[in-house]
């Protein structure tokens, strides 16, 4: 049977009757007492004993005084709450020892439940820390960027390089790619990573609001305006700003954020007052940034001002190798949040899934691993289980032998079924279609005249060189 662990209480103090006093006191109420006679020896003592919850340090002592004693535990990680103790204290010390992080200044004589009560403060505070500490742990776990693929490597070399810098970042990629981990993962490498990130989804939010949203606005200053609200800008004050989707972003509300990139400078809607915010930008989006500049749609001044460190966040399609490695990541962090048995993929689910194109990319396999690992009953997910979408992927491209006459035509009816079938799961798009089973793009043209199949104007690409032919 498993015994609670005991609080350990570390007392360092010259008088011998003081730890005595101390000793009685604390064992009584069952915590584990360790002592030491002056400041060196209690940091031995420290340095030697597991988990030592609270010390209670005394600020007269011969040697090292009880400051610098202080001083030295607060330096190391994981440090445990110190409360001071002293015969002759005067506010100026304990305002000092207080600046140190001591948690309380207790004076001589000590009474019983004075002592009692303080370590009950302290050890809820401790109590507090460790929940928050794990609590952040969680949830930056869910914030993870996984990928051995060389781009990811490349990414990441990318993300270190500019993380400790205060450079404006632009992200670029497919929506689902995990441009929002980048964004954080640069913000948790960065001088500001004790500040706050703040994100903003600029296609979510509303026209008439997005000004207030980010730069907040005074009470009246609008229908609807019965406060005074603070702006993400001045949130993120010290820290880092996320503007997601900024390729949605209005042009008025664009020259607004030009000025905060250029002067540091933000006013209220409905506010003549201009106030200074130090912030950092991040922004991201999922269009191509030149041609909304070419359409009018989106300013080239704070294009340029953004785009100081350009970074691409590939498709999963790009990284097809990561795959398995994200299926076992998702699985094991699903089945630990949800207290979930743990399931496995067979081989030839996990094959499927390799060959699906993913679409919706990272975001979209994590939605279709948490719907298979909650809908599946058995422990080992297979291919019948999968959507049917993705077990598409698996089907036979043979027409009815009964249907054709000779090889050629056996073999023409296939490979048109298999091309349309790709054409269908690569979204008509004719280079990426080319790529994925490996031909040029000239001879998949020459294929589709072969066999009279037509690219619907609008949906896909028209003729060699037409809308959304890219490579």
């Amino acid at each position: 049977m498993k015994t609670e662990r005991k609080t350990k209480i570390l007392v360092i103090d010259d008088e011998e009757n003081i730890r005595k006093s101390l000793k009685m006191i604390l064992e009584y109420e069952g915590y584990a007492f360790l002592e030491a006679g002056d400041g060196e020896e209690g940091l031995r003592k420290l340095e030697e004993t597991v988990g030592v919850d609270i010390v209670l340090l005394d600020i007269r002592m011969p040697g090292m005084d009880g400051l610098e004693v202080l001083k030295e535990i607060k330096s190391r990680p994981s440090s445990p709450e110190v409360i001071m103790i002293s015969g002759q204290g005067t506010i100026q010390t304990a305002v000092e020892a207080t600046k140190l992080g001591a948690f309380e200044f207790l004076e001589k004589p000590l009474h019983r439940d004075r002592v009692l009560l303080s370590l009950r403060n302290a050890l809820q505070r401790n109590k507090l820390q460790r929940e928050n500490l794990d609590l952040k742990r969680k949830t930056e776990k869910h914030y993870e960027l996984i990928g051995n693929h060389p781009l990811m490597k490349k990414l990441w070399k990318e993300i270190q390089a500019a993380a400790p810098t205060n450079a404006t970042v632009l992200i670029f990629g497919e929506s689902g790619t995990g441009k929002e981990l980048v964004a954080r993962a640069i913000h948790r490498n960065s001088l500001r990573a004790g500040e706050s990130f703040v994100q903003v989804n600029c296609a979510a939010i509303p026209e008439e609001l997005i000004e207030s949203e980010l730069f907040g606005h005074e009470k009246g200053s609008f229908t609807g305006a019965t406060e005074r609200k603070m702006g993400k800008f001045e949130q993120a004050d010290g820290g880092t700003i996320f503007l997601d989707e900024i390729g949605d972003m209005s042009l008025k509300t664009q020259s607004k954020v030009l000025r905060v990139l250029e002067e540091g400078e933000v006013q209220k809607v409905g506010s003549n007052k201009i106030f200074k915010v130090d912030v950092r930008v991040i922004a991201a989006t999922n269009k191509d940034l030149r041609k909304e500049i070419e359409a009018k749609m989106f300013r080239d001044d704070l294009y340029f001002r953004l785009n100081v460190v350009p970074l691409y966040s590939p498709a999963l399609r790009e990284k097809k190798e990561d795959i398995l490695l994200l299926i076992d990541y998702f699985c094991r962090n699903f089945a630990e949040d949800n207290n979930f048995r743990a399931k496995s993929f067979a081989p030839e689910a996990l094959e499927a899934m390799v060959r699906y194109p993913w679409k919706g990319n990272v975001r979209e396999l994590k939605n279709v691993i948490e719907r298979l690992l909650i809908m599946t009953e058995k422990d080992v997910i297979g291919v019948r289980d999968l959507p049917e979408q993705i077990r598409g992927e698996h089907r036979v491209f043979l027409p009815d032998p009964g249907a054709v006459k000779t090889l050629k035509d056996f073999r023409d009816l296939a490979e048109k079924d298999f091309i349309l079938a790709k054409l269908e799961e690569n979204g008509w798009n004719i280079s990426l279609t080319a790529r994925e089973i490996d031909t040029p793009r000239s001879n998949l043209y020459k294929k589709l005249e072969q066999y009279g199949i037509k690219i619907t104007a609008g949906v896909g690409e028209t003729a060699p060189g037409g809308p959304g032919d890219e490579e």
